[in-house]
């Protein structure tokens, strides 16, 4: 390495010696120097002029070479100016880039140098500013110049894969020459100078399959018909080196990872030639017999295979499909094996390929073909039906044990077994029939009605002598079919109606008839007047002969008013064997029509409505009847409650100023209830009575009435009321009614109330309360004893007031 960089910094030495002569000023170049002149003299008066002269640095470009591992500084180069003379009388300075820390200037000689080594990927130059002053006045001799070290480059860097490893996939049996993938690697050093930047690319392992471009890195197969079978995986280790290959350059490796994708390249392939299965006679038909496969080489759909029965001697009883898990062949069953019938069965089996590629054509066939032979096993099987289902037909009301048919079964197994019959019990719970467990016959056990059950399911179950868990069923259909036992009727009750306006001759009704017997269909009835060949006056049926008949009138001119409703008989015969019949009865009323037909209204009292009213006007008429009903009716109600409403009844209306004080007195026995001197005695009335039906104001009170010396005079005490009423100017502004009720000693006509008359009372022999009953016999009672208990008490005093 040592070498090398010598190596380097003579050829730079050289290549600077013979680009210019160093130490030697540009031509061409001028510097603005201060020196003395005529034309400076004449300018300042006499004193020194300036003078352009020619600049004087010698100037390059300078390099200095990285990675340098010298133990003195390097030396970049040398600044000087023609004003130096060698006298020391020049300082040269640096600025700039590095100046001071990277690089270094000799101030009396201008040479340069580097203090420590440089990396150009981490800073390919360098800008620095020199100046040459004078040491004594440190005056600028030139302007500040600027000039640039490069740092010179050197293979330091080799060649790097930034992605990889890598992994790439190529179709086997590719042709030799297949693109692969490209890889690049990328070398730091400087492209623009010498060889280190340039990479060339080489195999180091992975041949002979595959190769690689030495300048694009592209990888190739060089190896025909690799197959994915013999090997899949191939590991390739790619180099890259700098200084184009050459002997000391640098290298980078990477590996790559080159899978061979699958093709079809290979066929289905039976492992055996024959497969030998055996299937018991009673498996089920479409359940699964065997399992034959192909092997296959290839991966995923390229290995799919598809089987196949080759036409022959199996192809009818046997199928076969494909399980997509395993790709295996899975033979089925189609049909039913009998061992008695055929014991084996020999076919053949073709396994090929779903997914075909052309370009392996010229391989040969892609599908292989196997031979499959079945036996089968005989198993002991329960009896077989001659029928898959049996249908009798029996009239109802057939005698018990008629005999209606027959089933048969038989044991189709080498030992031929004898069969027995019988009915499940389930299917007949009622046992309408009855079967013979050695023939077979089914009889009748019942009679049997068809209306009730026309048709009967049950099953026969057959079963082995020598082996009774093995049965067989079969299902056997009985019809009853009907006799002629039901007679026709009427399809229906049918409304009928004549029109008063009907001429003669007019079918009014068609009818038709039903009969529960069957079948219904292809059904004959007729219809007859059940006095055929006399005439009647009204109505008469017609036969139109296709199951209906029709009600004809045989005369016009019907009226509400002499007859409503009119009966008409119809004989209905059906056509069975043994002809049966009915009488029925239609209704016809009599209606009124408009002009064409059509129904008005067939009600009894339209007859007596006027003529030309029609039903809206009926009913406007009634809705007025009827509020005229309801007004008279509010009327006489409002009437006779105005009646029976007095002054005093009106408890809600605030304008009567009439009061009621309807306190009931605690009976004769309550003595303390009341003051019965107030009544007695106006002197006693309270002055504080506050008026009762006015809101009393404050400090307004009532004014003290005068009573009366004479007890018995009372008349001076009303007037004095009345008087001190109609100058009251408090009172309500309304009419008012006081009413004043005092009883006194001195009446003429006594006292009215019943205060004293318990005198006379006590007197009184209650003993008739005993003959009026059970019901006054306590009341008896109570009175007998107060007679003999109360004969000194003084009578208690009830009293009621009214205001």
């Amino acid at each position: 390495m040592l070498r090398r960089n010598c190596l380097l910094l003579f050829l730079c030495f050289l290549f600077e010696q013979s680009s210019c002569a160093p130490f030697q000023s540009r031509p061409g170049q001028e510097w603005p120097h201060s020196q003395t002149g005529p034309s400076a003299a004449g300018r300042n008066g006499g004193s020194r002029g300036f003078q352009r002269v020619k600049r004087g640095w010698v100037w390059n470009q300078f390099f200095v070479l990285e990675e340098y591992m010298g133990s003195d500084p390097q030396y970049v180069g040398k600044l000087h100016t023609d004003l130096d003379k060698g006298e020391s009388a020049v300082k040269y300075t640096l600025s700039g880039d590095g100046a001071g820390t990277i690089f270094t200037i000799d101030q009396i000689t201008g040479d340069i140098h580097a203090l420590r080594s440089l990396d150009r990927e981490e800073k390919p130059y360098y800008t620095l500013r020199a100046q040459a002053v004078d040491v004594e006045t440190n005056r600028p001799l030139e302007p500040e110049s600027e000039f640039v070290i490069k740092v010179q480059d050197i293979n330091d860097n080799e060649p790097k894969f930034l992605e990889g490893p890598y992994t790439a996939s190529v179709p086997e049996m590719s042709p030799v020459g297949t693109y692969v993938m490209k890889v690049t690697a990328t070398d730091a050093d400087d492209p623009t100078y010498g060889n280190s930047a340039r990479v060339v690319y080489s195999i180091l392992h992975g041949q002979p399959y595959f190769s690689v471009d030495p300048k694009t890195g592209v990888i190739r197969t060089a190896l025909p018909n690799m197959d994915r079978e013999v090997k899949e995986l191939y590991q390739v280790l790619i180099q890259a080196k700098d200084m184009g290959g050459q002997l000391g350059g640098l290298a980078g490796t990477t590996t790559i990872n080159i899978t061979l994708s699958d093709v079809n390249d290979n066929p289905p392939r039976f492992s055996k030639s024959i497969f030998h299965l055996r299937v018991p006679e009673s498996s089920a038909v479409g359940s699964a017999v065997g399992r034959i496969k192909a092997h296959d080489l290839d991966i995923g759909k390229n290995a799919e295979v598809e089987y196949n029965i080759v036409p022959g001697d199996g192809g009818a009883m046997f199928d076969i499909t494909t399980n997509e898990h395993n790709q295996e062949g899975i033979i089925m069953l189609k049909k039913p094996l009998d061992y008695e019938t055929k014991k084996a069965y020999t076919f053949k089996v073709e396994a090929s390929n779903a997914h075909l590629d052309p370009r392996f054509h010229n391989f040969g066939p892609f599908k292989d073909t196997a031979t499959v032979k079945i036996n089968v096993l005989d198993v002991d099987e329960p009896p077989v039906f001659s029928k898959p289902s049996y249908a009798m037909d029996v009239y109802e009301d057939t005698p018990q044990g008629t005999i209606i048919g027959a089933v048969t079964a038989q044991d189709l197994d080498a030992g031929n077994s004898p069969v027995r019959y019988s009915i499940d019990w389930k299917s007949d719970l009622d046992s309408f029939f009855d079967i013979d467990p050695v023939r077979g016959t089914i009889s009748t056990n019942e009679l049997l009605d068809r209306e009730s059950i026309a048709q009967h399911n049950i099953s026969v179950v057959a079963t082995k002598v020598n082996n009774p868990v093995l049965t067989s069923r079969v299902a056997v259909t009985v019809h009853v079919l009907d006799i002629n036992e039901f007679p026709p009727e009427l399809a229906m009750p049918y409304e009928t109606f004549v029109c008063e306006s009907a001429k003669v001759g007019q079918v009014i009704q068609v009818i038709s008839a039903r009969d529960q017997d069957l079948p219904q269909a292809g059904q004959r009835f007729s219809f007859k007047s059940p006095q055929e060949g006399v005439k009647t006056k009204n109505f008469t049926i017609r036969d139109f002969g296709n199951n209906t008949a029709g009600v004809v009138t045989l005369r016009g001119g019907f009226k509400r008013r002499s007859q409503e409703i009119y009966h008409l008989p119809v004989v209905i015969e059906d056509g069975g064997l043994q002809m049966l019949s009915s009488t029925g009865t239609l209704t016809i009323r009599v209606c009124g029509c408009d002009t064409d037909g059509s129904l008005l209204t067939c009600s009894a009292e339209a007859i007596f409505l006027p003529v030309g009213l029609s039903t809206g006007a009926l009913i406007a008429i009634l809705v007025c009847i009827v509020i005229l009903l309801v007004i008279m009716v509010l009327y006489v109600g409002v009437r006779r409650q105005k009646k029976k409403e007095t002054l005093m009844t009106s408890k809600e209306d605030i304008r009567d100023n009439v009061i009621h004080y309807d306190d009931e007195g605690g009976g004769e026995e309550d003595t303390h209830a009341f003051d019965m001197g107030t009544l007695r005695n106006p002197k006693v009335i309270k002055e504080n009575l506050f008026r009762r039906d006015v809101k009393p104001e404050l400090g307004l009170c009532p004014r003290r009435p005068i009573a009366s010396q004479n007890s018995a005079d009372i008349s001076n005490f009303i007037s004095q009321r009345l008087q001190e009423h109609d100058g009251d100017t408090s009172a309500p502004p309304y009419d008012s009614l006081a009413t004043y009720a005092y009883e006194g000693e001195g009446s003429v006509a006594d006292s009215l109330s019943s205060i004293e008359s318990l005198k006379g009372e006590m007197e009184e022999d209650y003993d008739y309360l005993n003959e009026w009953g059970p019901r006054f016999k306590t009341l008896a009672g109570i009175f007998a004893e107060r007679s003999e208990s109360q004969s000194d008490v003084t009578s208690s005093t009830t009293t009621e007031n009214k205001y």
